[in-house]
C-alpha cells in the first residue's frame, strides 16, 4: 500500500511539475490575447516628460496624450493630439510643436505633421507640414514645402530639405527666399 502511495505522489508531482513548466512558455502569448489586436498597451494623458544627463535638464516633452503601442512587433508611440518638445544646450533652447507625431522605436524616426513649427537658439523658426527628424543619424528632413525665417527676418522658401541637428550642413532643393545683406560685408 504504501508502494501505492508513493508512485501515486510521484506521478502527481511529475504531473504538477510538467502543469507548470508547460504554462511558462505561453505566458506571453495568453498576455497578448488579454490585449485587443489595434489597442495600446498603455496611454498616458497629460504627459511631462523630462529627461536629465548629468544632474542637467537636457529635453522636456510634453503632450495631451500618448499611445504607447510597444506591444505591436513594429512598436511605436504616437503623439494624437501633438507634442512639444524643449531642448536644453547649456543655456540654450530650441523647441519642437506638432499637431501630431509618431515615433518608431527600432528605427528611432520621429515623424512631425500637421503645423510643425522648429526654433532654434539662435532665434531661427523653421515652419512645415510634415518634418522627419532621424535621431540615431542625428538628421532632419522633408520632402514638402517648408519655410525658414532667420533672426533677422530674412526667410528661405524651399520645396525640401536635409539638415544634420544643428543646421550646420543644410541642403535644399527648389528655393527662393530673401536675403539681407550688409552694406560693409558686400564686395564691389
Amino acid at each position: 500500500m504504501k508502494t501505492n502511495q508513493l508512485i501515486s505522489k510521484s506521478v502527481m508531482t511529475l504531473f504538477l511539475v510538467l502543469t507548470l513548466f508547460s504554462c511558462e512558455g505561453t505566458y506571453d502569448k495568453v498576455q497578448k490575447l488579454n490585449l485587443q489586436d489595434d489597442m495600446p498597451l498603455a496611454e498616458g494623458l497629460q504627459v511631462n516628460l523630462k529627461y536629465t544627463d548629468s544632474g542637467q535638464l537636457v529635453t522636456n516633452l510634453l503632450t495631451p496624450r500618448l499611445l504607447d503601442y510597444s506591444n505591436f512587433e513594429f512598436p511605436y508611440q504616437e503623439f494624437p493630439e501633438g507634442l512639444e518638445i524643449h531642448f536644453f544646450d547649456k543655456e540654450k533652447e530650441s523647441t519642437i510643436t506638432a499637431k501630431y507625431a509618431i515615433r518608431y522605436s527600432k528605427t528611432q524616426l520621429v515623424d512631425l505633421r500637421e503645423d510643425v513649427v522648429l526654433t532654434t537658439a539662435d532665434g531661427n523658426v523653421l515652419e512645415a507640414q510634415q518634418l522627419y527628424w532621424d535621431q540615431r543619424q542625428k538628421w532632419v528632413f522633408t520632402d514638402l514645402p517648408y519655410r525658414i525665417t532667420f533672426g533677422d527676418g530674412s526667410y528661405n522658401d524651399g520645396g525640401r530639405f536635409d539638415a544634420n541637428e544643428d543646421f550646420t550642413i543644410f541642403l535644399s532643393r527648389n528655393n527662393q527666399g530673401m536675403q539681407r545683406i550688409s552694406p560693409e560685408s558686400s564686395t564691389q
